[in-house]
């Protein structure tokens, strides 16, 4: 499999980890849409990122990660699930020049913030924001973990806008399983010496084995992740509603009924006037999967 993420952990310590590697569906998003290099790379960066948090925090629902920014890079956002899709999308600031090939993370975001969003199937909302002070994703995510007061953790990212791959490494709270005191200290060390070509080129447990040699890692069985897009044309029809009858009346006397896009996938939906009338008199119930 060239898309999926493994799970592991080292026996006799109090750490554990991911890494995930991505090409297929990481194409299949830039394949939507037509972003300069630089933030192809960014963007491949975070759909590893989202994949790595997603397992890490064992959601039932969907785990979102946001990059607002200052800089050329207006948006940058990722999604992914339990069932291993991921989508994506990034949107450069207007009348913003063309960012370089080569440009950096703080080049394209400038200041602004992440916000990582937890939408379980069952439960409450939960959204974290983070300001961007560090000069790499990796970076701003790890201080995430350390300004939540969650577990400490760290990430490596790599993307090259054909694969990208990640790593994470998390230390669990002490037990009396944990027969190593130095773990945490030891396994990051080693992590820090991981090159992105290592992390792109390299299968998985290849990766691991040249990091983590003379420790005894426990692997589990890797899940394959996918491309996929959460849009529906209910979901589009929801979203409508939130513009308000009048607004809507508006638009149809003026074009004769409404055509919008996915904006992850680009797959159209088109509303006609019975259509938009149909929702608007299902009042505040749910609107309608319109055919």
């Amino acid at each position: 499999m060239t898309d999926q993420i493994q799970r592991f952990l080292f026996d006799g310590t109090n750490v554990r980890g991911e890494i995930v590697s991505l090409e297929h569906a990481y194409g299949e998003v830039l394949e939507r849409h037509d972003y300069p290099p630089a933030v192809n790379h960014l963007l491949g960066e975070l759909l590893a990122a989202v994949a790595l948090l997603t397992d890490t925090v064992k959601l039932d629902g969907t785990l979102s990660i946001e990059v607002r920014g200052q800089g050329a890079l207006a948006l940058l956002m990722a999604e992914s699930n339990p069932g291993g899709e991921l989508r994506a999308i990034a949107r450069l600031a207007e009348d913003a020049p063309i960012p370089g090939e080569h440009a950096g993370f703080r080049e394209l975001v400038g200041n602004g913030q992440i916000m990582i969003t937890l939408d379980p199937t069952d439960g409450h909302r939960y959204q974290g924001i983070v300001a961007l002070e560090h000069d790499s994703l990796a970076g701003c995510l790890a201080a995430y973990f350390a300004q939540s007061e969650q577990l400490p953790t760290r990430l490596w990212l790599a993307a090259d806008g054909q694969r990208a791959g990640g790593l994470l490494l998390q230390r669990l709270p002490d037990d009396s399983r944990n027969q190593d005191a130095d773990a945490w200290e030891r396994t990051v060390l080693l992590a820090d010496t991981l090159k992105d070509a290592e992390l792109l080129d390299l299968a998985p447990l290849e990766v691991l084995r040249r990091l983590y040699h003379q420790e005894t890692v426990r692997v589990f069985a890797p899940k394959p992740l996918r491309f996929g897009c959460t849009c529906s044309r209910e979901r589009i029809a929801s979203a409508l509603m939130t513009l308000g009858s009048q607004e809507l009346r508006e638009v149809l006397a003026e074009q004769g009924g409404i055509e919008t896009q996915c904006h992850f996938c680009h797959t159209r939906y088109h509303f006609t006037v019975a259509d938009v009338e149909a929702m608007l008199n299902d009042g505040e119930g749910s609107p309608p999967i319109l055919h």
